[in-house]
């Protein structure tokens, strides 16, 4: 019973957390022009380099430039250097923004199953919402601080 409570908790986490992508950018369609979510960009969870690396987000960043996962958001793409690392940096905080909702969303599903079905269920909801949603936005925030460390220099 446990085991396939973590196998359909992974199945609905995964497809939950590939559905809350659209509701990541509906999101930032509705509050984009907003003081919070200008506070919101300049969030920074892990500002550890050790720690990042500590979590696997090295490996993460192996798998998504080595997979079908490099095609998913191509204005986020730094390919040549007169790129402007402004309008770069919004697109990686729509992105990053998205995947925090994301997650939040995901997570309250976890939540609900944790009580209602088993707490099983719901941890394993957790694991796709961690790969799918909170480790790109943990990506974003380090690729965001790279960016800010380059304009900073080239002030």
């Amino acid at each position: 019973m446990i085991i396939k409570h973590i196998l359909l908790g992974l199945a609905f986490g995964t497809s939950l957390s590939v559905v809350s992508w659209m509701i990541g950018i509906i999101f930032n369609g509705i509050f984009a022009k907003t003081e919070f979510y200008k506070k919101l960009a300049n969030l920074n969870f892990i500002e550890n380099k050790s720690l990042n690396k500590s979590i696997g987000l090295n490996y993460f960043k192996w798998f998504i430039k080595n997979t079908f996962f490099k095609f998913l958001n191509q204005k986020i793409k730094l390919e040549r250097k007169n790129t402007d690392l402004k309008t770069l940096r919004n697109e990686m905080t729509l992105a990053e923004i998205s995947h925090l909702v994301g997650f939040i969303f995901v997570s309250l599903f976890a939540i609900y199953y944790c009580f209602t079905l088993s707490i099983g269920y719901g941890l394993a909801i957790m694991i796709p919402n961690t790969f799918l949603n909170l480790y790109p936005s943990l990506l974003q925030q380090e690729h965001k601080r790279k960016i800010d460390k380059l304009t900073r220099r080239d002030s």
